[in-house]
């Protein structure tokens, strides 16, 4: 079988486990696990700059490393943002 294949079958089913995860999730849960897809997500950024500037990869390397990277931040700021939002709600207002 191809190595291309496998990694297909891999990416495939990673995507159906990770729906039926963060879909089970309890809200109570929710922060902690934004916490770390912001932790998973950083590591996706290393390696994609890693494969984008492997020399000699390509520019097919090049253009997918790219958009990793770009898809990956995305998805840290987003992440920041949300975690962000729900910490403030626990915030006490101050009254004068």
């Amino acid at each position: 079988m191809p190595d291309t294949l496998v990694a297909l079958y891999v990416f495939v089913l990673s995507c159906f486990i990770g729906y039926w995860v963060i879909w089970g999730v309890t809200p109570a849960l929710h922060t902690p696990l934004v916490a770390l897809t912001n932790a998973i997500s950083g590591i996706v950024i290393v390696g994609a700059l890693l494969v984008t500037g492997l020399e000699g990869a390509g520019s097919s390397a090049e253009i997918m490393g790219f958009f990793a990277v770009l898809l990956a931040s995305i998805n840290v700021f987003g992440g920041f943002l949300v975690t962000n939002r729900m910490l403030a709600m626990f915030k006490k207002d101050k009254k004068k």
